[in-house]
Order: C-alpha cells, then sequence, then structure tokens
C-alpha cells in the first residue's frame, strides 16, 4: 500500500496531521489508554479527550464561528443539526426541505432566525454558509455534495455516500478538484470503541485476523423504516417532482417521499443504510482498504408492505492479504425481523483471541493454542487413539523423534479484557467535532470521500449480487468493479 492508500484510509494518518494543535494530539493520545485508566486527579481519560475535543471545536475568536446549514429536515436531519450545535463554535443559520411542515418545524426549534428554503441551491447561494450537512435521501447525495463543494462549502454528507459506484468517483474528483473538507457521516469512523479495537488489533491481542462477523438488527416498525406520514401531505405542502430529481418520473405517493428508503428508485436498500456502518468501523479497526468477493442473499422474510426491497440480507466478503492483515472472510447480516432484538455486534476471529464489540464496550478472550504434550497428542487430540496398541507404540517411539506439528504458544503479552466508554458518550459527536476542526484548518482529517467509497462501494455490490445472484468482484486499491 503507498503512503497515499494509506493516509485516504486511515484518518488518523491525514497528511499534515502534525499541523494540528497540541490539543487534538492530546485527545489522539488519550483515546487509546485503557477506559479504567485515571490521572493522578483521578480524571478519566475519556473526561480528558472530551475536554480536548471542546477546546479543539472552540473558536479562536468571534470571526472563526462556522455557520451551517442542514438540507434535509427528517429524522437524522434533526438529529446531526442537533448534535452538530452542540460542538462550541458551530451556529446554524439555514435548513431546506421539501415538505413544508419540517421548515416548519425546524424554526420552532432552532428559532424564527433560521431561514428556511425549499430549494437547496438557494442555501448554496448565501456567503454566510461555510458548511452543510446533507440528510438527503441517497439519490441525492452525489449531486448535492458536488454542487455544495463546488459552491465552496465544507459538506457533511450523510452515509452512504452514493447510491450507485460511478458516483462515487465523481465526488471523489470534485473533492480534489475543489480542495474542499468532505466527511462522510458514518461515525463509527470517529468511534472511541472501533480506536481501541484498532489499538488491540494491531498489537497482536488476537494474533492474525482470520474472519470477523458483523451484525446490524432491527425489531421495531421504525426500524423497519415504516414512518409516520403526517395526514396534510400533499402536492400542495411538499415539492414532489424536486424530490423525485434523477429517480424515475410517477405521481405523487406520499409513502415514497416519507418512507423512501423502502423503495431502490431513492435508497439502497438494507446494506446502504446498515452495512455501511459495519464496513466503516470493520475498515477503521483493520485498516483495510476493503474486500475483493463479495455475495450476498437475502430477501423480503417479513415487511411485504409494499417496498421494493429486501428486509434480510446475509453477505459474505473476502478481503485479501495486504500488508496490514492477513487474508480474512467477513460474515455480515442485517434484518429487520430478528424477534431477539440482538442489536449490533462484531467479532473479530483471530489466531489467538477473539476480540467482541458493540456500541459502547469490547471484549477480548485470548485463546492462543498451547503446547500439549506428546502424550497428550496420543490420547487426546490425534486419531492415533483408534489404532491397535502395537501401533500406537510404534508411533509413540516416531513422536519422541518427530512430533507431527509444532503447535504456536498464545500470546504472552498482556491486554485489558474489558474496554468501556463512560455513559452517555456519542460518537456521533466526536465525528462532528472532528469535521469542524477540519473545516477550520481546511485539511480532512476523518473519512473523507476516498474511505467513503470504500465501505459504500462493498455494500452496493452486495445489492447487486442479491440481486443478480452473482459473486462481485472489486479492486479497493483501484476501487473498480472487476467483475
Amino acid at each position: 500500500m503507498t503512503t497515499q492508500q494509506h493516509t485516504e484510509n486511515d484518518p488518523s494518518a491525514t497528511p499534515g496531521a502534525d499541523t494540528r494543535r497540541s490539543f487534538l494530539k492530546s485527545a489522539s493520545v488519550a483515546s487509546l489508554l485503557p477506559a479504567v485508566a485515571t490521572t493522578a486527579k483521578g480524571a478519566n481519560v475519556f473526561e480528558l479527550r472530551r475536554e480536548a475535543s471542546a477546546e479543539a471545536a472552540r473558536p479562536a475568536g468571534p470571526n472563526d464561528r462556522v455557520r451551517i446549514a442542514t438540507v434535509g429536515m427528517g429524522i437524522i436531519g434533526f438529529i446531526d443539526t442537533t448534535c452538530a450545535l452542540k460542538v462550541p463554535g458551530t451556529e446554524l443559520v439555514a435548513v431546506a426541505d421539501l415538505y413544508e411542515g419540517r421548515r416548519v418545524h425546524a424554526r420552532e426549534v432552532f428559532g424564527d432566525h433560521v431561514k428556511a428554503y425549499v430549494d437547496y441551491r438557494e442555501v448554496l447561494a448565501r456567503p454566510d454558509v461555510d458548511a452543510v450537512l446533507l440528510c438527503v435521501p441517497d439519490h441525492w447525495h452525489a449531486k448535492m455534495s458536488i454542487d455544495a463543494m463546488k459552491a465552496g462549502k465544507a459538506v457533511y454528507c450523510e452515509k452512504p455516500m452514493v447510491q450507485k459506484i460511478a458516483e462515487g468517483h465523481e465526488v471523489i474528483a470534485a473533492e480534489k478538484e475543489t480542495n474542499a473538507v468532505f466527511q462522510v457521516g458514518s461515525q463509527f469512523a470517529s468511534s472511541l470503541v472501533y480506536e481501541k479495537a484498532r489499538e488491540l488489533i494491531a498489537a497482536g491481542a488476537i494474533g492474525a485476523i482470520n474472519s470477523i462477523e458483523a451484525r446490524y438488527n432491527r425489531n421495531s416498525p421504525m426500524g423497519a423504516w415504516r414512518y409516520t406520514i403526517p395526514p396534510d401531505a400533499s402536492p400542495e405542502t411538499l415539492d414532489w417532482d424536486r424530490f423525485l430529481g434523477s429517480a424515475p418520473k410517477r405521481p405523487f405517493d406520499a409513502e415514497r417521499f416519507f418512507r423512501w428508503r423502502n423503495f431502490s428508485d431513492y435508497g439502497t436498500a438494507v446494506a446502504g443504510d446498515l452495512f455501511v456502518h459495519l464496513l466503516t468501523g470493520i475498515h477503521k479497526a483493520t485498516s483495510s482498504l476493503g474486500p475483493n468477493r463479495i455475495f450476498g442473499v437475502g430477501g423480503q422474510r417479513y415487511w411485504k408492505d409494499g417496498r421494493d426491497v429486501y428486509d434480510l440480507i446475509m453477505a459474505l466478503l473476502d478481503y485479501p492479504e495486504t500488508k496490514e492483515h492477513p487474508a480474512f472472510t467477513l460474515a455480515l447480516q442485517c434484518n429487520f425481523e430478528d424477534g431477539g432484538g440482538d442489536g449490533t455486534l462484531f467479532r473479530f476471529v483471530g489466531s489467538d483471541g477473539v476480540l467482541s464489540v458493540n456500541f459502547t464496550e469490547l471484549t477480548l478472550n485470548q485463546t492462543g493454542i498451547v503446547d500439549p504434550s506428546r502424550e497428550a497428542v496420543l490420547k487426546g487430540y490425534n486419531s492415533v487413539v483408534t489404532f491397535s496398541n502395537a501401533v500406537q507404540e510404534q508411533l509413540a517411539q516416531t513422536l519422541k523423534v518427530d512430533p507431527p506439528f509444532v503447535p504456536r504458544k498464545a500470546s504472552g503479552t498482556s491486554f485489558p479484557a474489558k474496554f468501556r466508554v463512560p455513559a452517555g458518550y456519542d460518537e456521533r459527536y466526536d465525528h462532528f467535532v472532528n469535521f469542524f476542526a477540519s473545516v477550520r484548518e481546511k485539511k480532512p482529517v476523518y473519512e473523507n470521500a476516498t474511505f467513503g467509497l470504500r465501505a459504500a462501494a462493498p455494500a452496493l455490490l452486495c445489492n447487486e449480487s442479491q440481486a443478480t445472484g452473482a459473486v462481485k468482484g472489486w479492486d479497493p486499491a483501484t476501487l473498480k468493479v472487476t467483475g
């Protein structure tokens, strides 16, 4: 891997990182310490990181404030905006949404001083907008991102970065052409949990990775995108034609507008919504560029409610050997009808242990192979126990001279068995802290367009594989589909 490739996939290795404020460096170091570590005064290291993050986000003066605008005031639009405004030195000046009720509510929540627009281009035309948060349907991500970068705005684009792989190359080109700050909104890239997983894996805590299991399940109508449709939804209260954009033209349909994720014209199905999060965390933790073979299966198993996308998908992804990691296989699962509601889980399985990760903690179980005696090999680990006594004795004599294998010993290094973030920790907040630090310094830090495509493309290829039954090829270094 070249230095450039490593930088594009490694948020902590951005060129010019040595010029960052010292407190950003302190925050990065603190993030790698065990959760139980304390200073001499008893302060938790996470508190120190939060203080450093807040200091990094605090403007040096009135002219250093970051004025933001949010395009798309649906569920994630309100979540992202509220979180972004917690970062010191940020100010909301405008919003845009195609539905009148959301424009009204945005001003009810954030104040009458916030201007509300129907057309996002009016937001981009405002000289006082420094950065835009794009929280819109997937089929608008590339178009709006490119328009915003060309308008001189910093961009925080919700995941997945694009609806189609070809659009990813267009976004990358615009990022390079405009030198804009562009960050994808998949917050696992900034999570302390995945930073710790990355540290442990790199240190050899589980030996050589050979497989990863990851799941992201939801067990509720809202989790399955059965969003509420307001009673006043009509062509008079929302701009239907503008919503369609590049999608096929069709008569007004409130369900398609408010539940757009259920339709392939506008969304990217379960893989685009949830696999992208899993892939972001995996690529962060393993320093991987991505898989080279992808196979997905699934279908509509429960939510037969008019949607044209599946509600369950499982996928196998093969990752080739690189300088950063050995070859390994990733098994992914997402569904909307899991009766157990077991949520999200990662299991990084290595030669010497297993690392289990969820939203708030990780657990390390080291299981390295201990060198058995030759007697144990004969009596417990070998099929020779089924042979005659004479043959067993002959083999025993042979083993004294030529053992059949030399088992690898477990690592003698000591690692923490548990790592847990404090109550109230929010990786989304840290993701915005990183974004706004980049906006002020004009240097992208976390999850740029190349990283974004490396997470989105495998998810989109899972969709193609599920639909066609074919194994898909992908070159994560050159960002090209290989057949």
